[in-house]
C-alpha cells in the first residue's frame, strides 16, 4: 500500500480531553446510587467518566435521533405520507467482560433523561439464544455465543417489528442464574422513542444478500481494549461471581463454587482459550470497523479515546 494511503480510516479519533470537553453544560443527570446499580461486575465506572465519556456521546445520539426523525418527516412529506414516529435503533457490540452491557445500561439511562427521548427501552441478544436443550441437540452447546447458537431469524424479526412501529414487541427472557431461557417469560417492548440491542455479534455484515440485524441500526457502538485486558477483566470477573453468584444453589455454575482460587482462575483461563479468545478473534473483533463510534478502553476499563465515524 502505498504510504500515502497507508493510514486511511473512515473514523476521526478524539482523545478523552478533547471528548470530555463536548460535555453539555448541564448538570450530570445520574446519582452515584444510580451509578453503582448500573455498574456491571468489575467494571470500574465513576461519575467523572459519566460526565466525561458518557453524557457527550448521549446528547450526540440525541442529536442523532432527532436528524433521523427530521428526516423521516421530510421523506414522508416529499412521498405525500403521514409521517408515522418509527424508534430510532442503536447496536452495542463488543467482547465478552468489556462492559458492553454496563454501557447499554447507562445509554439507556442518560438518554431517558433528554426531553425529547424519554421512552428508552434496552434489549440483550442473550435473550435471542437457543435454549440449551436445542444447543445440546444441535451440538454446539460448547459454542454457546457464537452467531450459529442464535436464533437470528427471531432476532431480525423481532427488531425489525420493533422498528416498523409495531404497538407492542415481545422477546424471550434469558437468566444468567440459570444460563438459559426462562419458558414463558418475557420482554415486552412498546412502542419506544429508542431501542438500545446490546450483544457480542449484533454488528455481523449480511451473508449471502440476506438481511443483516446490523442493517436495522440507526447508530452502532463498539466498546473496544485489548484482548489481554479483556482476559484478565474475564478472569477476575470469573473469580467474583464465584464467591458471589455462583454459590447460590440454584446458579448453573455452582459446581464451580468450591474451587480454590488457582483451581477457578485456570478453569477460567481455559473457557477464555476455548471458547471466549475464538469468538472474539473470528467473529467479533471483525466487525468492530462497521461500527458508528468506537470506544476504546485501557487496561483500567476507563475510556480513552473514541473513534467517530466521518459524514
Amino acid at each position: 500500500m502505498p504510504a500515502a494511503t497507508s493510514h486511511v480510516t473512515p473514523f476521526v479519533e478524539i482523545d478523552r480531553a478533547a471528548w470530555a470537553a463536548l460535555a453539555p453544560t448541564t448538570q450530570l443527570p445520574l446519582t452515584e446510587t444510580e451509578l453503582v446499580q448500573l455498574r456491571g461486575l468489575g467494571d470500574r465506572l465513576s461519575l467523572t467518566e459519566v460526565a466525561e465519556v458518557y453524557l457527550p456521546l448521549s446528547r450526540l445520539l440525541n442529536l442523532y435521533a432527532a436528524g433521523a426523525r427530521d428526516l423521516h418527516r421530510a421523506t414522508s412529506s416529499f412521498l405525500g405520507e403521514r409521517a408515522a414516529r418509527t424508534p430510532f435503533v442503536i447496536g452495542v457490540a463488543g467482547s465478552v467482560a468489556v462492559g458492553k452491557s454496563t454501557v447499554a445500561r447507562l445509554l439507556r439511562t442518560l438518554l431517558s433523561r433528554w426531553d425529547d427521548t424519554p421512552r428508552v427501552e434496552l434489549v440483550t441478544t442473550d435473550g435471542f439464544l437457543h435454549p440449551n436443550a436445542e444447543l445440546e441437540r444441535r451440538g454446539i452447546m460448547h459454542r454457546k455465543g457464537f452467531p450459529e447458537s442464535y436464533d437470528r431469524r427471531h432476532l431480525l424479526r423481532f427488531v425489525s417489528q420493533v422498528k416498523s412501529g409495531a404497538e407492542e414487541v415481545r422477546a424471550p427472557f434469558y437468566s444468567h442464574e440459570s444460563y438459559d431461557i426462562v419458558p414463558d417469560a418475557e420482554v415486552v417492548v412498546r412502542r419506544p422513542d429508542v431501542l438500545v440491542v446490546e450483544g457480542l455479534n449484533v454488528l455481523q455484515p449480511p451473508v449471502a444478500g440476506h438481511l443483516a440485524l446490523s442493517d436495522l441500526f440507526d447508530f452502532t457502538v463498539y466498546v473496544d481494549a485489548r484482548t489481554s485486558d479483556i482476559e484478565s477483566w474475564f478472569v477476575d470477573r470469573f473469580l467474583a461471581l464465584q464467591k458471589g453468584a455462583f454459590t447460590r444453589e440454584k446458579s448453573y455454575f455452582h459446581r464451580f463454587a468450591g474451587l480454590d482460587e488457582a483451581a477457578a482462575r485456570d478453569y477460567a483461563a481455559g473457557v477464555w482459550r476455548q471458547v471466549n479468545e475464538p469468538n472474539l478473534v473470528e467473529n467479533v473483533l471483525p466487525t468492530r470497523s462497521r461500527a458508528t463510534l468506537v470506544l476504546r478502553k485501557a487496561a483500567d476499563h476507563s475510556v480513552q479515546s473514541v473513534l467517530l465515524r466521518k459524514i
